[in-house]
């Protein structure tokens, strides 16, 4: 990627940012961040890039048709890399009706102006946009739960639990369809979760820091024996840029950290982390952990098998639970205010 013109949505917020600041330091691509700025996105989350030259800021809205017509004509956007969703599983639960919409029909929308501004028609590309590329991010949970055992691959097939799952998977299909019915250029990546700087308050580990430095219960759901893959966003942001780069167009590639934990065990060695970087003054940080009734549909295990982008792409997570835990407990204590 050299002077492309890249429109990052959703990049104020948590992978987003990152990525953004990564694409900016390694590439001398233009970048421009759209971003609607609801309580998932921050300005302060992209104040490291402000001064950049290749960085440009526009507010706006995916769903809006008009405002993407406009931003692919005057920037002759041949890039997309699609942040843009709302994540937060519990909201989805009690408010699913802004997931439809912004991660179905803003998926739609972002797709069909793509495709309006780079192709003549299906499988007609413009000879200006032959190297277009659109990079669909998405989640593991399309994929539902795992027992105790197994692994989700990009064969495995959805089957979502909850509204924010659902509508992701939704925006997977519609994506997909749109490289099988128009040709498309079209890459998609779903990814386990992510952990590490800019990330929004009301997630999991964020939220057992907050609690935890502000002498508050740490909540864990049901028993805290529920698993998930965890992979450090800087982690995710080199496989994405590997499968916008190098993937196969059309293909699905499974973004994965290899680092299963329980959540129990994530909410203890965060305890352990505050207790020699900001001990209290009395006690313990894991006396303040919590057992709080399981959310509905709260899926057991998530695991990723990342085989395919790390041999067809060459990606590898450098960052393992433990170092990457740490990196990110740092992070939080030095910006206490974004807690």
């Amino acid at each position: 990627m050299k002077n492309n013109n890249v429109l990052v949505t959703g990049g104020a917020g948590f992978i987003g940012s990152n990525y953004v600041s990564y694409l900016l330091k390694s590439t001398n691509a233009q970048v421009f961040v759209l971003d609607s700025l609801t309580y998932a996105g921050d300005v302060k989350n992209l104040e490291e890039v402000s001064s950049n030259p290749n960085y440009i800021f526009i507010e706006g809205d995916i769903c809006n048709a008009d405002t993407l017509k406009q931003l692919f004509e005057q920037h002759q956007i041949d890039t997309v890399v699609h942040f843009a969703a709302e994540s937060h599983v519990d909201n989805s639960i009690s408010g699913p009706a802004a997931f439809i919409q912004t991660n179905i029909v803003g998926t739609f929308q972002l797709l069909q102006a793509a495709y309006q501004h780079w192709m003549e028609g299906p499988n007609q590309l413009k000879s200006e946009f032959s190297n277009a590329r659109f990079l669909h991010v998405s989640t593991d949970e399309v994929y539902g739960s795992l027992g105790t055992t197994g692994l989700f691959t990009e064969k495995t097939p959805y089957a979502p639990n909850s509204p924010y799952s659902a509508s992701k998977a939704s925006s997977d299909f519609i994506v997909r369809s749109y490289f099988h019915t128009y040709g498309l250029p079209v890459v998609t990546t779903n990814c386990s979760n992510n952990y590490g700087p800019h990330q929004h308050k009301e997630k999991l580990i964020p939220t057992i820091i907050r609690k935890a430095i502000c002498g508050e219960a740490i909540p864990i759901y049901g028993d805290g024996k529920n698993v998930r893959d965890w992979l450090y966003v800087m982690d995710h942001c080199t496989g994405i840029q590997l499968a916008l780069e190098k993937g196969v167009l059309g293909e699905t590639y499974n973004i994965g950290g290899r680092n299963e934990r329980e959540n129990l065990y994530i909410a203890h060695t965060i305890c352990e982390l505050l207790d020699e970087m900001k001990p209290k003054e009395t006690g313990y940080y894991k006396d303040q952990i919590s057992f709080v009734t399981d959310r509905p549909g709260h899926d057991f295990r998530y695991a990723i098998d990342a085989s395919k982008i790390e041999t067809e792409l060459g990606w590898k997570a450098k960052e393992n639970f433990e170092s990457g835990i740490e990196k990110t407990v740092a992070w939080y204590l030095e910006n206490i205010d974004r807690l």
